[in-house]
């Protein structure tokens, strides 16, 4: 399909006199689509519009993804959105972690369904979205595409705009829209708004240092982006009491009880990322003796496992191992037990007759403990302990918030913000905007202090 065309029709520029500014807006046709360029003042609007007439006088062809003359084009008409998206995805892939390539192939996925010319026929749209998703932008897996997969990715490639379509706002707008939305049209989470602009912000970026586009096409400033809030939900926290029988009921449990409890109880304790806690060893741990008078253990972080799914590791694996998140590749991070939770372990070790050089926390058959078990022995002990009121409620909903009911108890128990952002691995101004709602207890010792203040002078009554 060709995508220039001659069939130019440039009009007279429209003055509009608006209560703060004046607008001058420079109007054309192509094929009988209008295009509009506003401008501050006539000056530019005149000059703008003279580049045009010159351009039809040439007998230069106009580019009907972006509305201006080839000349006024960079180099992204040469380059097919398809192969800049999947040389992307390399790039990406050498230097980003399982869930970063995962979330970079989801956001790439949807921008190219919004670039095609024409919506799939042959296909289904479902299908579509998988062999991107899965294969096209996945650089382990691409060239194992199975058969139908790869016809299906060849028509995206002859099928899909060249980067020229970034130049055109309307499209990027159109393309924007995409990837905020879900598949029915409703708007997604602002979260994963934020997540997909952003990966398109580094894509337009890396095309602007590869001189494929001159400017990245991305809106900027205010409104740009949905506002998302990391601050944790006060409803998510547990008490001691639901803690206390969410727990009981896991140890209970007939198959694997003790050890997830003595997980869970890992994390409520010493609010550890789940990913921290699976990849413990043995070794990390630190008993004191039964018998001495301190009984508070100590706890070394210093790798991280999360599960990304095998699809998206180098080596094929679940789990990725990696270093803590924020810091270091080779940093580390101690953390004081609670004496229940040296109970815990001291009797898990012994129970599970594990070696220092074992994994703390094992699955049936002795390797890393699955995220799918954690999960479902969670949900279970929420939809048995739980009231049906609490179970629809945010409380305690996902296994971090046992990590977040950790760090809260522990700032509500005044220890410094500092110390607190030491032990959980994060910075303090990370700490005090994800838990300022949540830190409670300290109000009337808060008022009493505004009161040590005193009032207002009284003042002589005027004659």
């Amino acid at each position: 399909m060709d995508d220039t065309t001659y069939n130019v029709k440039i009009w007279k520029t429209a003055v509009y006199k608006g209560k703060r500014k004046t607008t001058h807006t420079v109007r054309w046709e192509l094929d009988g689509k209008e295009w509009r360029a506003p401008f501050d003042t006539k000056a530019l609007a005149d000059a703008f519009r003279s580049e045009l007439v010159s351009a039809t006088r040439r007998g230069e062809a106009f580019s009907l993804a972006t509305g201006r003359p080839l000349s006024h084009q960079s180099g992204a008409s040469a380059v097919n959105w398809y192969d800049f998206a999947v040389q992307f995805a390399d790039a990406q892939w050498h230097r980003t972690g399982g869930n970063n390539r995962k979330n970079t192939s989801k956001a790439l996925m949807t921008a190219t369904v919004a670039l095609l010319r024409t919506p799939p026929t042959a296909f289904r749209p479902v299908d579509v979205r998988t062999a991107l998703r899965e294969f096209a932008f996945n650089t382990r897996r691409r060239e194992d595409a199975p058969p139908e997969v790869a016809t299906i990715l060849k028509w995206v490639e002859r099928n899909t705009l060249t980067m020229a379509a970034w130049e055109d706002p309307a499209k990027v707008d159109e393309v924007l829209r995409a990837v905020g939305s879900k598949l029915d049209g409703a708007r997604a989470a602002a979260s994963s708004v934020k997540r997909n602009r952003r990966i398109l912000n580094v894509a337009m970026e890396y095309a602007v240092r590869h001189r494929i586009l001159r400017t990245n096409p991305l809106p900027k400033g205010r409104g740009a982006a949905p506002k998302t809030s990391s601050a944790v939900d006060k409803r998510s926290l547990l008490n001691p009491e639901q803690a206390a029988r969410l727990l009981g009921w896991v140890r209970r449990r007939s198959r694997g009880g003790k050890r997830l409890y003595a997980f869970f109880a890992t994390m409520y304790y010493a609010g550890p990322r789940p990913e921290e806690v699976v990849a413990m060893s043995v070794a990390d741990v630190r008993l004191p003796d039964a018998d001495a008078e301190d009984q508070w253990c100590e706890l070394l972080f210093h790798t991280a496992q999360p599960e990304v799914g095998k699809n998206w590791t180098d080596d094929g694996e679940i789990h990725e191992e990696r270093g803590l998140k924020g810091r270091a590749s080779d940093d580390t991070r101690v953390v004081p037990g609670h004496p229940s939770l040296t109970r815990t372990l001291r009797e898990h070790i012994k129970a599970e007759s594990l070696k220092p050089g074992d994994l703390l926390f094992q699955g049936e058959k002795g390797g890393m403990l699955a995220g799918s078990v954690i999960r479902r022995a969670w949900r279970s002990a929420r939809s048995e302990v739980l009231t049906p009121v609490e179970f629809d409620s945010p409380l305690g909903r996902r296994v971090y918030d046992l990590r977040h009911t950790c760090l809260t108890n522990w700032l509500n128990a005044s220890i410094p913000p500092a110390q607190v952002a030491e032990w959980a691995g994060n910075s303090v101004p990370v700490l005090l905007a994800t838990y300022a709602r949540c830190i409670s207890g300290q109000l009337p010792d808060l008022k009493q202090r505004i009161l040590a203040r005193g009032d207002l002078p009284e003042l002589p009554e005027a004659d």
